[in-house]
């Protein structure tokens, strides 16, 4: 199989790549340097050279806030980029996996299955909404995989909860969890490892692809503390409305895995898994990354 594989320098993107070309699949690897997803011209010019027999597309803009603060950004890159990739895609006959959110709910009656009809609130979740229904529209063959929480170590350009965690609670630093959102923590490597998958078996529909539990942001933390040794008095639960943030965040957005559970043979990952799996991760990074 060859694959094409979007925002290959994040977090996501780093271990699509590194998981497909372990099982032997022909990957390229596209970063914003490449190919820019919100140009048509440049990502069909892209598909037609690769001629890649599936595109997995982790790229978007996630930084929940400041999409609200730049909105054109977060709509090319979350609903220009998505179409372009379905257009281009079906063209070339390849199928898309496109990675998207638990946010396209307004988190009032979660957990969420897949087949529970979104209600985005905010630019981050409005726009990732719209990718999805434009895949939806205009892509051949595509799976839509919501996801949440990502993390992972080594961390990418930017910092995910986990390694900010970490980061915190290793210096004996205070750490502020929300106690009233609940959602599903998902390791990234274990999110790659579903991904490749169901690439590799060209699933279609909407799938939720995330960690096996919903917690709070809270209970997370007391379960890293478990794990790490950490002191669980670091953990200092707060409230959502408390921080006065610019965009809403759902408060109840977990994620129903029980399709995936019972037809993927990489089955989402426990909380207490997952964890354990990000610590020996620690444990084998370098000094130079700690």
């Amino acid at each position: 199989m060859k694959a094409i594989v979007t925002g290959a320098r994040g977090l996501v993107g780093r271990r699509l790549v590194r998981v497909l070309a372990a099982r032997g699949h022909d990957v390229v690897a596209w970063s914003r340097a490449d190919v820019e997803l919100s140009d048509r011209a440049s990502v069909e010019t892209g598909l037609a050279k690769a001629r890649a027999d599936v595109v997995f597309n982790p790229a978007s803009m996630t930084e929940v806030d400041r999409c609200e603060a730049e909105k054109p950004r977060a709509y090319r890159d979350n609903v220009l980029a998505a179409a372009n990739l379905a257009i281009a895609a079906s063209a070339q006959g390849a199928h898309l996996v496109h990675v998207s959110t638990d946010y396209v709910f307004d988190g009032n009656a979660g957990p969420y299955r897949e087949d529970d009809v979104p209600n985005p609130r905010g630019v981050y979740a409005k726009t990732k909404r719209m990718g999805e229904v434009l895949i939806e529209e205009l892509a051949e063959s595509f799976c839509i995989c919501r996801t949440a929480v990502v993390y992972g170590w080594p961390q990418a350009a930017r910092a995910n909860f986990g390694a900010w965690l970490y980061g915190a609670l290793s210096q004996g630093k205070e750490a502020k969890l929300f106690s009233d959102q609940f959602v599903s923590p998902t390791l990234a490597d274990n999110l790659a490892d579903m991904l490749v998958e169901i690439g590799e078996r060209k699933l279609t529909g909407i799938w939720n692809v995330c960690g096996a539990d919903v917690v709070s942001r809270v209970e997370f933390g007391h379960a890293f503390c478990d794990a790490f040794g950490f002191d669980p008095k670091l953990v200092v639960p707060t409230k959502l409305a408390d921080l006065n943030l610019a965009s809403p965040r759902p408060l109840h957005s977990g994620l129903v895995v029980d399709k995936i559970r019972n037809s993927l043979k990489n089955k989402p990952l426990s909380t207490r898994d997952a964890i354990e799996s990000f610590k020996q991760s620690v444990r084998e990074a370098p000094a130079s990354s700690l």
